[in-house]
């Protein structure tokens, strides 16, 4: 059985999509521990609530962004992990981290990349700027995680019309909806084998398998 480490930051919508597909059979893998960077985010306590352990990491305390990676892959490997999945997760990941999990790390983006994406771009931020630029179509997207923001592998992505009276807030909650159906689905594609990488160069893609 897979064994998957989630990282949140906040409320943990995302973290609970997994947690209904794995309890609905969908699914067929454990999630051994979730991680936050924040103490008060409410998606350990929905972990607790499904007796998960949860464990908060304080950035602070670690002293530096190495330092505090290094705590969070020590983690992940007493916990067995062999699937990180980014729900909402804000710090940034060095090197090393993505190294280690290399082709194991799985981030949901609520954008259509390459639009909306990279440095700064996260959370209502990625809404605000889609509303502003005047954009039609909008969507989310799941990607394996490099070196890189937002620059890893796509493997799947959809979309859904921005309406005339969209406000950032209301599209990120439409969009919010796409997340939590493409996620598990990643998650489920991830734990059956049916994900191949194509290297081309320094270019990595990723195809999706049918049987």
């Amino acid at each position: 059985m897979v064994k998957i480490g989630v990282l949140i930051s906040g409320s943990g919508s995302n973290l609970q999509s997994i947690i209904d597909s794995i309890n609905k059979k969908y699914i067929f893998a454990q999630i051994t521990v979730v991680l936050s960077d924040r103490k008060n985010a409410f998606g350990l306590e929905r972990a607790r609530m499904e007796n998960i352990p949860a464990i908060f990491l304080s950035k602070k305390e670690a002293g530096n962004n190495d330092d505090f990676n290094s705590k969070l892959v020590e983690i992940l490997k007493n916990y067995q992990v062999d699937l990180v999945v980014l729900a909402g997760f804000l710090s940034i990941l060095n090197p090393n981290f993505v190294k280690t999990f290399k082709n194991k790390i799985l981030n949901i983006h609520p954008s259509l990349i390459p639009s909306f994406c990279g440095d700064g771009f996260y959370g209502l931020k990625v809404h605000e700027a889609a509303i502003k630029q005047g954009v039609k179509i909008t969507g989310a997207t799941v990607h394996f995680v490099d070196e890189g923001t937002d620059t890893g592998p796509i493997l799947l992505q959809k979309s859904l019309e921005v309406l005339p009276n969209d406000t950032a807030e209301t599209l990120q909650k439409r969009v919010l909806t796409l997340e939590h159906e493409l996620l598990p689905l990643a998650v489920k594609l991830f734990c059956e084998n049916k994900i191949q990488f194509i290297e081309n160069g320094k270019t990595t893609k990723v195809l999706v398998l049918n049987n």
